[in-house]
Order: structure tokens, then C-alpha cells, then sequence
């Protein structure tokens, strides 16, 4: 099976108006800038995305947000984007809010083919509604349902052909998650080798997970918020 496609537009072919994205990246680090720009130039609508958060109003999923082009976002922080922020207040957006922590174990029971699982976080609060809870050990905890997404797409560092992926430092995030977790899984890299190229102990994710890869170009890579110390 050949993996490679020659760009983010061949990559997103597939993807259709009201599917389930799964969009790795916390913050600005490590998300997939090149299969973002391609969603928003396709002009998709109905979207649901999970994502850590929505990036910010001029970049990543804040540019798909801008196009009215997701109808449901499921994340667990909202700052730094005005307009996720507008569309949350005004109704516009459908928003689940969940804990951070359930989120990352939400995309790991999907990819470990777990249906739901038991947590604490949540308990008590606005996140419990209409949930089941059961009792362990005289503590009360959530179940919580795995994800089920048509698509994770995902960024990585350098790839090879056979869609063995490698991350690097703090772009690793929910990365490895999600690319585990997507019926199908699209993953745009910095680097793309040859077989064999990559150190075996040094792969995150298997290419046993990855559908489509692809090498990106011209990323910004931007930080959400630079503080510097001012020098003397």
C-alpha cells in the first residue's frame, strides 16, 4: 500500500462536509499547519473537531472558525481565540468543555479500543450532566465514552514511507494519541525518509496506524506568547 501523498490537498481528498476531525497540537506546537490551510482552501462545513484548543484568530483551527466551517468544537481550553470565544457566547458554535486529562484519555481508550473508562475529574461540576457515575472504593467517578473520529490528523517531525512517525520535544503532545486513535489517520511530517532511515528505537508512532503521510512545507511554527527577560 502506498502511504505518500505529494501534498495536503491530495492527503484531505477524502474528508467530507460533517465529519469527526481529531486535530493533534496544544497550543501552537506541533499542529498540522498544512492540512488546516487545505480544510479551510476545500471550505468544508459541519465540522466536529477535538482539539486541545482552537489555536488563535488568525491561525490553525482559528482560520477554520473564522469560515464558519465547524459546527462542534470539543476541547478543553478556549483562550488566546477571540472568535471561538464570540461564536461559544453568541450560540453560534456547539462547545464541550471537557478536563484536559479526560481528553487525552478519551483519544487513548479510542486508539487501545476501550469504549469508556472511569475518572474522577469532573465530579460534582457542570461536566457530570447526564452522565453515569459509579462509586470505587467510596470515591465517585465519571464514565466517560472513547472518541470516535473519521480522521486524525496529525504533524510530526520526520516520517518515513511507511508511515513510522517521530515527534519532536513538546510537538509531541496529542500527537501520538490521535494518530492511534482515527479510523483514518493523516499525519504531514517536516522530514520525510526512506524505510529504514529511522532509528526503530526512536519511532513514537507506528505506521501500522498511519493511512497517508505527506512532507509539509513552509511552516511558521508560531508561539502563542513570547516573554522574554529584559536584558540589562
Amino acid at each position: 500500500m502506498n502511504k505518500v501523498k505529494q501534498n495536503a490537498w491530495e492527503a484531505i481528498a477524502d474528508i467530507s462536509d460533517n465529519c469527526t476531525l481529531m486535530l493533534g497540537g496544544f497550543g501552537l506546537c506541533g499542529i498540522p499547519e498544512n492540512c488546516i490551510a487545505a480544510l479551510v482552501k476545500k471550505g468544508l462545513k459541519g465540522l466536529t473537531c477535538i482539539s486541545n484548543n482552537a489555536g488563535v484568530d488568525d491561525f490553525g483551527i482559528g482560520l477554520m472558525l473564522q469560515q464558519k466551517q465547524v459546527k462542534k468544537m470539543i476541547s478543553s481550553y478556549v483562550g488566546e481565540n477571540a472568535e471561538f470565544e464570540r461564536q461559544l457566547l453568541s450560540g453560534e458554535l456547539e462547545v464541550e468543555l471537557i478536563p484536559q486529562g479526560t481528553l487525552a484519555e478519551r483519544c487513548r481508550a479510542a486508539g487501545a479500543g476501550i469504549p469508556a473508562f472511569f475518572t474522577p475529574a469532573g465530579v460534582g461540576t457542570e461536566v457530570a450532566e447526564g452522565k453515569e457515575t459509579r462509586e470505587f472504593n467510596g470515591k465517585t467517578y465519571l464514565m466517560e465514552y472513547a472518541f470516535d473520529a473519521d480522521f486524525a490528523i496529525v504533524k510530526a517531525w520526520k516520517g518515513d514511507k511507511h508511515g513510522n512517525l517521530v515527534y519532536k520535544d513538546t510537538a509531541r503532545n496529542f500527537n501520538p494519541m490521535m494518530a492511534a486513535a482515527g479510523k483514518i489517520t493523516i499525519a504531514e511530517v517536516e522530514e520525510l525518509v526512506e524505510p529504514g532511515e529511522l532509528d526503530p528505537n526512536e519511532i513514537h508512532t507506528p505506521g501500522i496506524f498511519v493511512h497517508c503521510i505527506f512532507q509539509g512545507e513552509n511552516y511558521e511554527k508560531r508561539i502563542e506568547q513570547r516573554t522574554v527577560r529584559t536584558r540589562e
